[in-house]
Order: structure tokens, then C-alpha cells, then sequence
């Protein structure tokens, strides 16, 4: 492990999270940071955790070039900030880099292979609770699984290494053989959690109209997994979610069966009163990963012919709060 270089690009959440695992594990690992930099370099990145706190001590830069090319680059920046691969992740390449994506949603593959090569591109899904809750601190609640994959192939002997990377470091990982079909069961879980845990600020009948009221002032408190799972309302609208992304992935060729349903709702259930980092965005001010969650997706259930009238709603009311939000910003 010491000998594989790894640059952390996106140190939120996530990207701290399993970057500092790797360090933990003994990889050379590198943070490139901006707002937590000072915090970093002081204290680490405390990772607190019901598998045990621990404290690592990455490299700490603010620009890729004091990193320099590395082995892997694991990216875990928000999909609103892929506008800055072009600046941010040439530095960190050789010609033998691979680019792997922690990313949620839709479409990233796609721009990193369109950008820097499809024969770079590796992704992973990851199934984890966790939420930064302090300059370099990061809480991890429940979870933690990543499933790998290769863009636009099967799997291959690097893909199991890097798995092997991660099983080292403590974190389970699986390898999938179809990382579009394993982006299309992620959707799954974050389509409705994710995006209900913001619509549902402006309550449920506003939701119903696809319109936020105008007397509607940001910021307010949405509903964490336990609240909508709590009552039918809500309820019954993840359930609609659920199976809307199952029928449009279905349509496009990714076999999802009907079971993920109550598979996804028995694991959230264990996750007590979990904010999904959507809702955790908003509240924060952010601008919300729209297009690559819940527009994409959208798109791509048109494109197949599948209609998907809550999905329809979800997007309208978020498009709306995301719109409020950057107006008031």
C-alpha cells in the first residue's frame, strides 16, 4: 500500500471518509483541499465512526500541481462542481492514472471518459452514512460498502486490485460487472431520499401540485430518512420513487428487480434519522446536485418511454427550491 500514491479530489464526506481509510491502510495519500485546509494540516482528518474513531494525516495541498501524477485519483466532489476535471485532475495524470469516481447519479463516467478517456474511468457506488460535521471531521453512522466498476466494460484484473485496496483499508468492497446498471440501483435509494428529504420542506400537499408556495422562505428543516418512512404520506412517495427508477432502468436494458423495494427500505431503516446530503446541501445553502440525481434520470426514463409522475413532481419542486435557493444566495 505504501507504494500506491493517491490524490483525494473532493474532500467532503466521502472523499475524506475512504481517503482517510487508505492513508489508515498505509497508501501514500494525498488531500487536496480548499476550505478545510488549515484544519487539515493542523489536526488531520478525524473520522468518527461506530467502527472505531481514528485520526489520519494525509498530504495536504491546495493545488493539484504540489500533488503531482499519482496512481489513482479518487474524486468525490459534488457532480454541480465537474466543471473544474479540466482544471483540477490534468496535474495528478500518467498515462497509466485511473480516474475513480465516488460520485452520485448520472452522466459523470460519461464526461470524465469524454474528457480524459474512457480506459481511465473506473466507478464506485457507495453505500455508507456518513456526513461532515466539522472542518476535517466526519461522521460515519452506518454502512459503508463500495461496489467498483469500469466504465463501458466488465471488470478487469486492476478493477479487483483496487478492490483489494479497499478490503485492505477496512472497507467492504464489491466488483460489479455492469457499473450503468449499478448506478441505475444506487438510484434507487437516492432518488427518493435524497430528494424527498428536501421537497418534503414544503410539505406534502404543495409537493401533490408540483409548486412551491410563493410565501415559501429558505432555509427550513427538511425530513430525514426516519420522518419519511414514518407516516404513509411520505411513504408511499419513496415507494412510488423506488419503483419509477426500477421501471426505467428496466426499460433501458438494466435488469432491477421488484425486490430492491423492500431491500432499500429495511436498510434505511437502520440508519434512525439519517440527512442525506442533498438535504444537507440545501440546508447549508448549496446548490443542489439537480441534473445528475434526479434530471438525468428523468431524461432517460422519457428517452426509454416510461412515465414517471412523481419523479415529474420531484423534479419541478426541487428545480424551483434550487432556483429560490440561488436567488436568495
Amino acid at each position: 500500500m505504501e507504494r500506491v500514491k493517491i490524490a483525494v479530489v473532493g474532500c467532503g464526506a466521502v472523499g475524506s471518509f475512504y481517503g482517510a481509510r487508505l492513508w489508515r491502510a498505509g497508501a501514500d495519500t494525498h488531500f487536496l483541499l480548499r476550505s478545510d485546509f488549515e484544519a487539515v494540516s493542523r489536526g488531520g482528518v478525524r473520522v468518527v465512526s461506530l467502527e472505531g474513531d481514528f485520526t489520519a494525516r494525509p498530504h495536504c495541498a491546495r493545488r493539484p500541481e504540489e500533488i503531482g501524477p499519482c496512481d489513482v485519483v479518487v474524486i468525490g466532489l459534488k457532480t454541480t462542481a465537474n466543471t473544474e476535471f479540466t482544471r483540477l485532475l490534468p496535474p495528478l495524470l500518467r498515462p497509466d492514472t485511473r480516474l475513480l469516481s465516488l460520485q452520485n447519479g448520472l452522466g459523470s463516467d460519461d464526461e470524465l471518459a469524454r474528457r480524459f478517456g474512457g480506459e481511465r474511468v473506473l466507478g464506485g457506488l457507495c453505500f455508507v452514512c456518513l456526513n461532515r460535521v466539522a472542518p476535517g471531521v466526519v461522521r460515519h453512522t452506518a454502512h459503508g460498502k463500495i461496489v467498483l466498476g469500469e466504465y463501458g466494460c466488465g471488470s478487469q484484473p486492476r478493477t479487483h486490485a483496487l478492490a483489494e485496496m479497499f478490503r485492505a483499508a477496512g472497507v467492504r468492497c464489491d466488483v460489479t460487472e455492469n457499473l450503468a446498471q449499478a448506478r441505475w440501483e444506487k438510484l434507487v435509494w437516492n432518488v427518493p431520499f435524497n430528494g424527498l428529504g428536501v421537497a418534503s420542506i414544503v410539505g406534502h400537499e404543495a409537493f401533490a401540485a408540483g409548486r412551491v408556495p410563493a410565501e415559501f422562505v429558505i432555509p427550513e428543516n427538511g425530513l430525514a430518512t426516519d420522518a419519511l418512512l414514518a407516516g404513509p404520506g411520505w411513504e408511499q412517495r419513496v415507494r412510488e420513487l423506488m419503483r419509477e427508477v426500477i421501471a426505467a432502468a428496466n426499460a433501458l436494458g438494466f435488469p432491477l428487480a421488484p425486490a430492491l423495494e423492500e431491500k432499500n427500505l429495511a436498510n434505511t431503516r437502520v440508519m434512525a434519522a439519517y440527512k442525506a446530503s442533498t438535504l444537507l446541501d440545501f440546508e447549508l445553502g448549496r446548490p443542489l446536485e439537480l441534473d445528475s440525481i434526479f434530471l438525468e434520470p428523468q431524461r432517460r426514463a422519457r428517452q426509454a418511454g416510461v412515465p414517471t409522475p412523481t419523479l415529474d413532481l420531484l423534479c419541478a419542486v426541487l428545480a424551483q427550491l434550487d432556483a429560490r435557493r440561488a436567488a436568495a444566495s
